[in-house]
């Protein structure tokens, strides 16, 4: 049975509520605003888009609820185990009695140097012009070899391998490994370009030199990719040394770092910054199917251009054979000899546009010089073929003071036993035509 104490020595009796409520005020007397540091454990966030969590250390913990209005900024998305800094105000859950805190900002832990550094080598590597607009490159449409720098242990690794072999399988790439985490990363990713720079820079040297056979690799593009992570994770990535080497690639140079909301120094100084490895992949290789449809498309203009060749030299020898005349006989074996050759020339051309159509490569800049050699053969021996052709026309004979004789019956005249004294014959010559009468034959 509950006793009455001494009326002097009674404790107040207060309403849980209002105890919550005097407890909570209290708190917020003595502590509001706070700031705390913890480890995250339990992170959830509810449909509503409020999150909530407990900050725990060694000696205790605390739970937190964060609103979807301060959720909205975060620059990071928080997970279980990471070590962040938060601040907000110290309350009391009154429907369970539990103190808790309203987080209404967070970072990770040791994150505000560590951006305060970033911001300070940033506005030194601009000001010095290493992020200007006008020293970047675009990257080229057909690379034919790719420099990597990333870890062999990474998935982005694997990402950006499984996008190349995808897109581009023709297309050889060079890894060189690196460490992209830690103290001596940044010393071992330059280390990764400087050999990458070399091989590029000794294919361009020697590009007219080597056989078409040789195993020097061509680096056209290089990718520096790395995951997502932390600012910590991926700090390797803001050296300045690294940033200084990164502006003197020989070759255009894509950033893949991180996720897409995630910046470093090295973003800023390549020539182009890709939001996530996949992403990086994908920038230096136009699908294959694109390039093939392209070809194709290229390979029908070169048919019907050479078609209409075809179709123009056909007309220019109908009308020599016209002017030909009479020889109709040497003239049919040359129309049909001219007719062979542009029936082999028909096939040539459409076996080499079927050549082309499965070769990736014929897209590159020696597919109109060997059209063009092509056209330029084919027309030279049509032009041999028509100069033949010209030399068998009577008419220049005739210019030489001879005359086609032709009896009444239109018969060329080549014996006197063919006609008789009397009879008519048709006389053609240089300029102009006779008629003429046979008086007396004389055989020789």
């Amino acid at each position: 049975m509950f006793e009455r104490p001494d009326a002097g020595l009674a404790p107040r009796i207060w309403e849980v509520g209002a105890l919550c409520r005097a407890i909570a005020d209290a708190l917020q007397a003595r502590f509001n605003p706070v700031a705390v540091r913890g480890e995250i454990t339990g992170f959830s966030r509810a449909s509503s888009g409020h999150c909530y969590f407990t900050l725990k250390d060694g000696q205790g913990q605390i739970r937190c609820a964060m609103f979807r209005r301060a959720a909205s900024g975060l620059d990071f998305m928080p997970r279980d185990g990471e070590l962040v800094e938060v601040r907000g105000q110290l309350g009391v859950y009154e429907a369970r009695g539990d103190l808790q805190l309203i987080v209404e900002g967070m970072r990770r832990a040791g994150q505000g140097a560590l951006f305060e550094q970033f911001l300070r080598l940033k506005a030194q590597l601009e000001a010095e012009g290493l992020f200007t607009a006008a020293r970047k490159r675009p990257l080229p449409a057909m690379p034919r070899g790719i420099g990597l720098v990333t870890s062999p242990g990474a998935a982005a690794l694997h990402d950006v391998v499984t996008a190349l072999r995808r897109r581009v399988p023709h297309i050889p790439v060079v890894l060189v490994p690196a460490l992209v985490q830690g103290a001596q990363a940044p010393a071992s990713i330059v280390d990764a370009l400087s050999k990458l720079y070399l091989l590029a820079q000794k294919g361009r040297a020697s590009e007219a030199d080597l056989p078409k056979n040789s195993e020097m690799p061509f680096i056209d593009v290089i990718l520096l990719v790395r995951g997502g992570g932390s600012i910590e994770d991926l700090w390797a990535f803001n050296d300045e040394r690294l940033a200084r080497t990164i502006v003197q690639s020989p070759v255009p140079l894509v950033s893949g770092v991180g996720h897409e909301t995630d910046f470093t120094i090295a973003d800023f100084c390549a020539d182009l910054r890709a939001p996530t490895p996949t992403a990086a992949a994908e920038l230096v290789s136009q699908p294959r199917a694109v390039w093939l449809g392209a070809l194709d498309l290229l390979a029908g203009r070169l048919q019907d251009g050479v078609q209409r060749q075809i179709d123009l030299r056909h007309q220019r020898l109908d009308q020599a054979a016209q002017r030909l005349g009479r020889p109709s006989g040497l003239v049919a074996r040359q129309q049909l000899r001219l007719s062979g050759l542009a029936q082999r020339m028909r096939h040539a051309a459409l076996l080499k546009t079927q050549r082309l159509a499965q070769s990736g490569k014929a897209l590159q800049a020696h597919l109109p010089q060997i059209m063009q050699r092509s056209l330029v053969q084919r027309r030279e021996r049509l032009e041999r073929a028509a100069l033949r052709l010209s030399l068998l026309n009577p008419q220049l004979v005739l210019r030489r003071g001879y005359a086609l004789l032709t009896d009444a019956q239109g018969q060329p005249v080549m014996r006197p036993a063919q006609v008789r004294p009397g009879e008519a014959v048709h006389a053609r010559l240089a300029e102009g035509e006779l008629d003429l009468t046979v008086v007396q034959r004389r055989l020789l």
